[in-house]
């Protein structure tokens, strides 16, 4: 909300109150200034008059030009209708308040409601800035990534991004893909390996040749897709348009027609006019929509205000509605259904020595920053501190590594108390002739052999969130009977995970193109129902932007994610996907109860204004106290956090 719309109504708010209390003689204009009876009316109609066009004059302008350009029958025509009746019968507070409050509710609802996603673009890092091509007499030169052809050679060094896609022609590394995949693990790429524009070298040194320009590159494309997957966001229209396309001109002609059939009929005497003009003015009045207006958007402020009390930050109203007639949720693997780090699950000992097998692999990995070996720590230091300490004394000891040879796309090699230490995966078994047990379990597997003799083995895991199971649990007995899981990772471990939680649809192994793609599929077969999709990555943001309602996991997520979603879980919990969508369906309830409770009022008074049964003071009650009687319906929503 800009500070001089807020300095706005809230001046206007004041002038008000001045003008109620001058109509009422608290604060009596005639006596102080000294002036007739009929100034005192004049100067307290000018007061109202300066507060109306303060807090109404944009409205006003809206309405005539959108009557000069033919769309007469708006909310803006409706508005400025009724208040300038309220003012031709009389009723300036009611006016100025009428405006105060539609447009408190106007600048509520479009707060945060539908933001440019323009900004997306700069919030994500994976733009690489630069590439190094390798040039024919070995100098390597610094270039744009827009400057690199099909063909060309470039070098990747440990730390920078790779700017293009291509294949290695030289060298190996891992390669951090979890921008793209959302997979927590590196990917080793050796020599004839295709790498992917915006993931990260981790360590080693590749040459690569440039298989796509830039423009037609992975990362180009998924910052495109960003950009416009908004555009495909349908625009749910706000229902009091809507409602004012019927609405108003039905009012306006009938109002008309009551103030002018009446007056025809007597030969147009100027009693009569002024008797049904009287009528027709009330007749506007009560027409107004104000109930409507601030009851309704305040039932939705109140369901978003419940959800922010339960750390969920929902971005408007639209996505509440969304949420309520949610039947799809689309959830992605790492960081939302999982905590997105690892933790061993599981020690195989031949001996049956689990203590041992893990002091061993730690000390091999010692070095290592990979999210396993740092996994390995972790659960050393939890079981025995003192073997912890004496690893990280010997990392200080040995700061060049010079005991440790890493084996590229297996595993790594040591010396350790004269003995060689082996801990990878099932090739360096192979290679070193050691037997070894299979584990076919999903996760990642760690071999350990110590001085020739294999001691057994470790499973590595991504760790479910402690929630998760019974938040999909109850997420079916909201009536979300379609629970899809769409990962970047590998099929068996995505299956492994959706098994534990409760999932039975599983797409895996796909990139950000692909989850498109199968998401559109999904909102294409949804029908009724609503599509949401519950992510955290930088990988998730174009998904999040092209269904109904995107949800982002905010306590961890990246910032294109949560820039990107609807609606944002602050404490990265499943569960409170659960919160959510009760909030958004009692909010609902809320809603149709003012909707119903409104114009089932209105239209009964209407009916016995035209008759003359119903005088201004009844119109009041019809607008002001049926307003009043809403929001009160309306504040319950601000309870449902109980």
């Amino acid at each position: 909300m800009k500070k001089k719309e807020l300095a706005n109504l809230f001046l206007s708010f004041v002038v008000l109150i001045a003008g109620v209390l001058a109509e009422h003689g608290i604060f009596d204009i005639g006596r102080i200034f000294n002036v007739s009876f009929r100034m005192e009316e004049n100067i307290i109609l000018a007061i109202f008059l300066f507060a109306y066009f303060i807090v109404g004059g944009d409205v006003l302008k809206t309405a005539a030009e959108n009557i000069l350009h033919g769309q007469i029958f708006d909310e803006n025509f409706l508005m400025s209708i009724a208040t300038i009746g309220a003012f031709l019968v009389g009723e300036y507070p009611e006016a100025v308040a009428v405006m105060l409050f539609y447009q408190i509710g106007e600048m509520f609802q479009s707060y945060a409601v539908n933001k440019s996603r323009k900004s997306i673009a700069e919030l994500m890092d994976i733009k690489p800035d630069v590439a190094f091509l390798k040039q024919a007499d070995g100098n390597i030169v610094k270039k744009s990534p827009n400057e690199i052809n099909i063909g060309d050679i470039i070098i990747v060094k440990a730390g920078e991004k790779i700017p293009l896609d291509g294949v290695i022609l030289n060298g190996h590394a891992d390669v951090d893909t979890a921008a793209l995949t959302g997979e927590s693990v590196p990917r080793f790429q050796d020599v004839g390996d295709t790498v992917i524009s915006g993931t990260i070298n981790i360590n080693g040194v590749i040459e690569v040749e440039v298989l796509k320009r830039f423009e037609e590159s992975t990362v180009s494309k998924i910052l495109e897709l960003v950009e416009n997957a908004s555009s495909k966001k349908a625009k749910t229209e706000k229902f009091i348009t809507k409602f004012a396309r019927y609405y108003t001109p039905v009012v306006v002609i009938a109002a008309l027609a009551l103030a002018l059939i009446p007056t025809a009929i007597s030969g147009f005497d100027l009693e009569v006019l002024s008797i049904w003009g009287y009528r027709a003015c009330s007749f506007l009045v009560i027409s107004c929509p104000c109930a409507l207006v601030i009851s309704v958007p305040l039932s939705f402020f109140g369901g978003i205000g419940a959800a922010s009390a339960n750390g969920i930050l929902v971005k408007g109203s639209n996505y509440l509605e969304a949420l309520a007639k949610c039947g799809y949720m689309i959830c992605d693997k790492t960081g939302t259904l999982t905590k997105g780090n690892f933790k061993i699950s599981k020690i195989y000992s031949v001996t049956g020595n689990d203590d041992e097998i893990l002091h061993i692999a730690t000390i091999a990995e010692r070095n290592s920053n990979h999210p396993i070996a740092r996994s390995l720590m972790d659960e050393l230091q939890n079981r025995d501190s003192g073997a912890a300490m004496e690893i990280n004394r010997i990392i200080q000891n040995d700061r060049n590594n010079s005991n440790i040879e890493e084996i590229a796309g297996c595993g790594i090699k040591t010396m350790y108390m004269d003995k060689n230490i082996l801990v990878g995966n099932e090739k360096l078994m192979q290679q070193n002739n050691i037997e070894y047990v299979e584990c076919n379990e999903a996760g990642t597997v760690v071999h350990v052999a110590n001085g020739g003799k294999y001691l057994g083995y470790l499973l590595i895991q991504d760790e479910i969130k402690e929630d998760t199971p019974s938040a999909i649990s109850d997420l079916r007995k909201l009536g979300v009977e379609h629970i899809i899981m769409l990962t970047g990772d590998a099929k068996d471990i995505a299956n492994n995970i959706a098994g534990r939680v409760g999932i039975s649809e599983v797409y895996a192994e796909l990139l950000p193109n692909d989850k498109v793609e199968k998401t559109e599929a999904i909102l294409k077969e949804s029908h009724e129902s609503k599509v949401a999709f519950v992510g955290d990555g930088i990988n998730d943001a174009p998904v999040l932007a092209c269904v109904d309602v995107g949800i982002a996991m905010g306590g961890l997520g990246s910032d294109a994610a949560i820039e990107a979603a609807d609606v944002v879980i602050m404490d990265d919990k499943m569960s409170g996907l659960v919160k959510a969508i009760k909030i958004a369906r009692k909010t609902m309830i809320i809603v149709k109860e003012n909707i119903a409770f409104a114009l089932g009022i209105k239209f009964l008074i209407l009916i016995l204004a035209a008759f003359g049964i119903a005088n201004m003071w009844m119109a009041v009650f019809a607008d002001v106290g049926v307003a009043f009687l809403a929001i009160l319906n309306s504040l319950r929503a601000l309870h449902l956090r109980k």
